[in-house]
C-alpha cells in the first residue's frame, strides 16, 4: 500500500514539474491542493510542497541555464527580498486557521487571472505610460517581496505571482518572466524550507518523492517552452489558475464545516 502511495506522489510530482517549466511556477499551486485532497493537513501540505518545489525548481533552472535562458541579474534582483519575506510567510502560515489559509490561496489564484487581464487591457488602451510608470528597482523589490511571502505562507514557489507582476510592472515578455520566475523560486523555496523544517512541518520522504517526479517533469517542459507561442502559454496559465481556484474554494468550505 505504501508503494502505491509513493507512486501516486511521483506522478503528481511529474505533473507539477511539467507545469513548473511551462509556467514558471514551483508547482505548489498543484501540489498543495493535491496533498490536501489526499488527506494531508494544510500546514503539512504547504511545508512538504516547499521541499518538492526546491528540487523541481533547481532542475528546471539548470536546464534553462544550459539552454542560455537564465539571467542571473534578474533572478538575484527578485530573489534577494524574497529570502527575507519568505520567513514572514512561514510565521503567518502557523498562525492562520486551515480554512482561512485555503480561502486566501483561492483568492490569490483568482487575483492572478485579473493581473494578466489587466496588463493586456493596459497595453491595448496604451495607458501603461500614464498609470504604471514605476521605477524598475521598486517594481522588482515589490515583486520579489510578494513572492517570498507567498512561498512561506502557501508552500508555492512564488511564481504564481511573479509571472504576472513581471509582465505588469516590468513589461517582461511571458517567456522571460517564466524563466526568471523559476530561478527565483529556487531562492524562495530554500528560505521557506528552512523555516518550515525548523517548525517541524515538512514530511521529508513525501517531499523528496514529489521532488524527484518534479525534477523529471521540469526537464521535459523547459525544453518545450521556447517552441510554444505566448498566447498558448498565457491561456494555459489562466486555465490552471481558474480550475485550482474553484477546487480550493470547495476544500476551504469543507474545512470550515469540519
Amino acid at each position: 500500500m505504501i508503494y502505491l502511495h509513493w507512486l501516486i506522489l511521483s506522478v503528481a510530482g511529474l505533473f507539477s514539474g511539467v507545469l513548473a517549466g511551462f509556467l514558471g511556477i514551483g508547482g505548489g499551486t498543484v501540489l498543495v491542493p493535491f496533498l490536501v485532497a489526499m488527506g494531508y493537513q494544510p500546514i503539512q501540505a504547504v511545508a512538504t510542497s516547499s521541499l518538492a518545489i526546491l528540487i523541481t525548481s533547481i532542475s528546471g533552472s539548470i536546464q534553462n541555464w544550459r539552454m542560455g535562458n537564465f539571467d542571473f541579474n534578474r533572478v538575484i534582483a527578485l530573489g534577494s527580498p524574497a529570502v527575507i519575506t519568505a520567513q514572514l510567510g512561514v510565521f503567518l502560515s502557523d498562525k492562520i486557521p486551515d480554512y482561512i489559509l485555503l480561502i486566501l490561496f483561492g483568492l490569490l489564484l483568482i487575483s492572478n487571472i485579473y493581473l494578466l487581464d489587466l496588463r493586456q487591457r493596459l497595453i491595448t488602451n496604451k495607458l501603461r505610460e500614464k498609470n504604471l510608470n514605476l521605477n524598475s528597482t521598486f517594481a522588482r523589490l515589490w515583486t520579489g517581496s510578494a513572492a517570498g511571502i507567498l512561498a512561506g505562507l502557501f508552500g508555492v514557489g512564488g511564481g504564481v505571482i511573479m509571472v504576472p507582476l513581471q509582465m505588469l510592472l516590468l513589461e517582461e515578455p511571458i517567456k522571460v518572466a517564466i524563466q526568471t520566475s523559476l530561478g527565483v523560486v529556487v531562492i524562495t523555496a530554500i528560505s521557506a524550507c528552512i523555516g518550515q523544517a525548523i517548525n517541524g512541518n515538512i514530511l521529508f520522504i513525501d517531499g523528496v518523492i514529489l521532488g524527484i517526479g518534479g525534477l523529471m517533469g521540469a526537464q521535459i517542459s523547459t525544453r518545450i517552452l521556447p517552441k510554444l507561442s505566448d498566447k498558448v502559454i498565457s491561456l494555459a496559465f489562466r486555465t490552471l489558475l481558474g480550475i485550482l481556484a474553484i477546487y480550493i474554494a470547495w476544500k476551504s468550505w469543507q474545512s470550515y464545516n469540519y
